[in-house]
């Protein structure tokens, strides 16, 4: 374990709590405190379910970009996400804030999510030149359709929590402070007898001629809007893999994109913009 993760229990309930200030960024440290933590708790025969939730002012709110175009360190996101999924316990998702990138792969990734009604949902790797590489173009697709897949990934707006629930992108949402309200749904789960409910076993909702039909115009939207975009077509490439492959074959060609767009040097470019442009905001402020 490290002291970034911290691994308690409450009667049945496993309660791993992430504490990685300011925005529980997704470093390594954090991926292998995760998968530590998810380990020990299945192990644990007294463990009924499995509570994720974090410390501070947000869920996890995206990935480490400082390690970007560093040698990858083990666990990578996907394969933290897929021990998440794989759990034979119920894996409950307790989220508010920020809940961008990675930190929203992690949540697909469990059972169950409950948001505070003022969370914001997102996977904004297109803004930086990259494509969500932890699962989410396969994950998402899958709970949400193709078309909500395409606006979210492609457009990489966030949506809130009320947008969220009715996308089925969240079960519940709740006010209390989040521990509590975690602690509340998982009784219910457990009382309930809810079963491990993987969003990568589910089928993609949307019908293959719809899906084909949105494919083709998101592709021409694409080539009319941002011709030059590296990243937007495998992002596409990607989702389209979750309507035709099964869930570890999609993950492979998912991966593979993400490796292309890591290379490129539009990737490099935005993220260097990037870095420059909250330097300058912090030289304002001080």
């Amino acid at each position: 374990m490290t002291s970034v993760v911290q691994l308690t229990r409450e009667g049945g309930v496993a309660l791993i709590l992430v504490n990685n200030p300011p925005v529980n960024a997704l470093g390594h440290a954090l991926r292998a405190g995760l998968l530590t933590a998810f380990t020990q708790a299945q192990r644990d025969e007294q463990v009924e379910l499995i509570m994720l939730r974090c410390a501070g002012k947000t869920f996890i709110a995206g990935a480490d970009i400082r390690e970007f175009g560093q040698p990858a360190q083990a666990p990578i996101l996907q394969e933290l996400t897929l021990a998440i999924e794989n759990c034979n316990k119920p894996v409950l998702a307790v989220l508010h804030g920020s809940v961008l990138g990675g930190g929203l792969e992690v949540a697909l990734a469990c059972h169950y999510r409950i948001a505070n009604g003022a969370t914001l949902f997102g996977l904004p790797e297109t803004r930086l030149g990259l494509l969500p590489g932890g699962g989410g173009t396969q994950r998402l697709p899958r709970l949400v359709g193709v078309a909500t897949a395409l606006e979210m990934i492609i457009g990489g707006e966030p949506i809130g929590a009320l947008q969220a629930l009715d996308l089925g992108l969240v079960d519940a949402l709740y006010s209390d402070e989040p521990r509590v309200a975690g602690l509340k749904h998982a009784r219910q789960l457990l009382a309930e007898k809810a079963l491990v409910r993987r969003v990568g076993e589910a089928a993609v909702p949307t019908e293959p001629a719809e899906a084909s039909a949105l494919f083709a115009a998101q592709r021409s939207e694409i080539a009319r809007t941002r011709p030059d975009s590296f990243s937007a077509p495998r992002c596409l490439a990607a989702i389209e893999a979750a309507t035709r492959l099964p869930l570890i074959e999609g993950l492979q060609h998912e991966r593979a994109l993400f490796l292309e767009c890591m290379a490129s040097p539009q990737r490099a470019a935005l993220i260097e913009d990037f870095f420059a442009r909250r330097q300058a905001v912090k030289n304002r402020q001080s």
